[in-house]
C-alpha cells in the first residue's frame, strides 16, 4: 500500500517550524528519520494532510558537555550515538541501548528525538532516559520549556508534547563516583521490538551502600515506566544484602497493565520481566563495585 497523499513541508529553522505546526494544527504532523511513521503512513495505519521534515532545522543535532549534563540534539541519528566515544564515556547506558535499537540501516536514519517523541513501550530510549533522570527540551511558539522524563510518557504512543511542540534536546545529569549500568531486553529475534526489558543505573557510595538508583522498565505497559517503589526501597541498604531476584520480582509487583498479546499472556510477560531486571541489576552492581 502507499499512503495518502499529503503536503510535504521543510522548514530550516526552529521557530519555523513549530510556527508552522501551530498554523496547520492538528492535520500535520512532524517526521524526523522516519523510521515508524513511514510504515505507518504506508499501511494507513495513520494518515495526515501535512508532514513537516526536520531533517533541515538547524541546531537540532549534536552532542555537547553542558556543565554537570551532557546535551544531545534531538535529530541526532543513533548511529552517531553508537559510534560515539564522548557518549560511551560519559552516557554508558545511552550508548549501550543503541545497538539493540532494531538494525544498523534503521539506526542510520532513526534519530533519538524521533523514539522518545514516537514513545514506542517496547523501544529503549524511553526506558534509558527515565533511568537517567534525563530532561527533555520542548520548543513551542510560546517558548522553550524543560520536561523531566519521569513526566514525559504518557500512554500508548503519548507524550507531553503539544501539537505544536517538538523536542529540540535531551539532557543527561552526569552520574559521578561509583556508578553501574546495564540494559538487559528479552525479544524473539535481534531486532524486534523486545517482549520484556530493564535499564538500571546504580550508585554505591564507599561503604557499598547504594546511594542513587534508577530502573526502567519497556514492554510491560503502555509506555515505559520507573520502578519507582523499588528505587526507594534499595536506596541506602547494603547492595550485598539486597537480592537481585528480589528486586526483579518487586520490580513487577506494582505493575497493573502488563499487555497480553501474540507473543504471550501478562504473567508471562512479568516474569521475563522480573529475569531482565534481575540480570540488569547484577551487571549494574558489578561495575559500580569495580569502579
Amino acid at each position: 500500500m502507499k499512503p495518502p497523499a499529503f503536503d510535504y513541508h521543510v522548514p530550516t529553522g526552529i521557530k519555523e517550524t513549530v510556527s508552522l505546526l501551530a498554523e496547520l494544527g492538528e492535520e500535520a504532523k512532524v517526521i524526523a528519520g522516519g523510521q515508524s511513521l513511514v510504515p505507518m503512513l504506508a499501511l494507513r495505519l495513520a494518515v495526515f494532510e501535512h508532514l513537516v521534515d526536520l531533517r533541515d532545522v538547524a541546531g537540532l543535532r549534536g552532542i555537547e558537555h553542558r556543565d554537570d549534563a551532557v546535551w544531545v540534539g534531538a535529530a541526532t541519528t543513533q548511529a552517531t550515538i553508537e559510534r560515539s566515544a564522548e557518549l560511551a564515556a560519559a552516557v554508558p547506558l545511552l550508548t549501550r541501548a543503541t545497538p539493540l535499537i532494531g538494525h544498523f540501516q534503521i539506526r542510520n536514519r532513526g534519530t533519538i528525538g524521533g523514539s522518545l517523541a514516537h514513545a514506542d513501550a517496547a523501544a529503549e530510549y524511553p526506558a534509558v532516559v527515565l533511568a537517567l533522570d534525563a530532561m527533555l527540551e520542548a520548543e513551542s511558539p510560546g517558548g522553550t520549556r524543560s520536561i523531566p522524563a519521569t513526566g514525559f510518557f504518557t500512554g500508548l504512543w503519548g507524550t507531553e508534547l503539544a501539537a505544536d511542540e517538538i523536542l529540540t534536546g535531551i539532557t543527561f545529569p552526569l552520574w559521578q563516583g561509583r556508578s553501574g549500568f546495564a540494559i538487559e531486553e528479552f525479544a524473539r529475534r535481534h531486532g524486534d521490538f523486545a517482549i520484556a526489558g530493564a535499564t538500571v543505573a546504580v550508585r554505591l557510595d564507599d561503604e557499598d551502600r547504594v546511594s542513587r538508583c534508577g530502573i526502567g522498565l519497556f514492554g510491560l505497559g503502555p509506555a515505559a515506566q520507573r520502578a519507582s517503589a523499588v528505587e526507594t526501597e534499595v536506596t541506602g541498604r547494603p547492595v550485598a544484602g539486597i537480592s537481585a531476584t528480589e528486586v526483579g520480582q518487586a520490580a513487577m509487583s506494582d505493575l497493573d497493565s502488563v499487555p497480553s498479546d501474540l507473543h504471550g499472556p501478562a504473567a508471562y510477560r512479568k516474569r521475563v520481566g522480573a529475569a531482565m531486571v534481575a540480570r540488569a541489576w547484577e551487571r549494574a552492581v558489578g561495575e559500580a563495585r569495580d569502579v
